[in-house]
């Protein structure tokens, strides 16, 4: 079983002067709910090498279990210094595909063409795909078959309008992920402010927030056992 996981080269917080990047509880509970399960996993980003830690996450009051042992870990540690280049990744190489969020997918993973192409293929080949949080932000502009909005009809869910108001940053973002779903035609829902919510619709699977990225791995994990593409491997 092969999962790549998607993480963001972008480090600018807006015009704040701020730094921002990926949220590490994102990254290390579903990367431990991955390799427990004896995943083979592939770290990318665009640019490839170490990508930007949003510092928030990196306050003791952000830390987790998971945060932890990732911190502690030191094949985990390299990996994530050597993440692969985004645009050398295929998905043929891969059986599911994970994005943690934080807010930098919204300035670069959002806009990559890499991207959008990589979550098309892997849709394609009957393979699941989950993004977390921030991360749903990289489907605005990833397409269905038809040529429409890959979101469009689905039930959906990302970080909510009033979780990005409670951290101060609605007018800073390039776009607010539930207005962007809702926008594309996404059946949104979502949880209250900072409660694991996990949306799973055919081979697409949605969490709202850094508490829902075990539960968005661990529904990953449930959808790619039961497709035909990996019952076949």
């Amino acid at each position: 079983m092969k999962i790549l996981m998607v993480l963001t080269s972008h480090d600018r917080l807006g015009d704040t002067g701020k730094k921002t990047g990926f949220w590490l509880e994102e990254l290390a509970a579903p990367y431990y709910v991955f390799q427990d399960a004896g995943a083979d996993i592939t770290l990318a980003s665009p640019r490839g090498g170490q990508p930007p830690l949003d510092p928030k996450s990196d306050e003791p009051d952000a830390q987790t279990d998971a945060t932890r042992r990732f911190r502690n870990d030191k094949a985990a540690m390299q990996a994530l210094a050597s993440t692969r280049t985004l645009a050398s990744m295929r998905a043929d190489d891969f059986d599911a595909v994970f994005y943690p969020g934080g807010h930098g997918p919204l300035w670069d993973l959002a806009e990559s063409r890499d991207s959008a192409a990589l979550i098309e293929g892997t849709l394609a080949a009957g393979k699941p795909v989950a993004v977390v949080c921030h991360a749903p932000g990289v489907l605005r502009d990833v397409k269905a078959p038809d040529g429409g909005p890959l979101v469009r009809g689905k039930r959906v869910t990302g970080f909510s309008n009033t979780e990005e108001a409670a951290v101060g940053l609605t007018k800073v973002v390039p776009f607010l992920v539930e207005d962007m779903l809702k926008a594309a035609g996404g059946l949104y829902s979502k949880s209250g402010d900072w409660q694991s919510h996990v949306v799973t619709d055919g081979l697409l699977v949605t969490g709202q927030n850094p508490a829902s990225s075990a539960a968005g791995a661990q529904a990953l994990l449930q959808v790619l056992q039961a497709t035909p593409a990996h019952a076949a491997r």
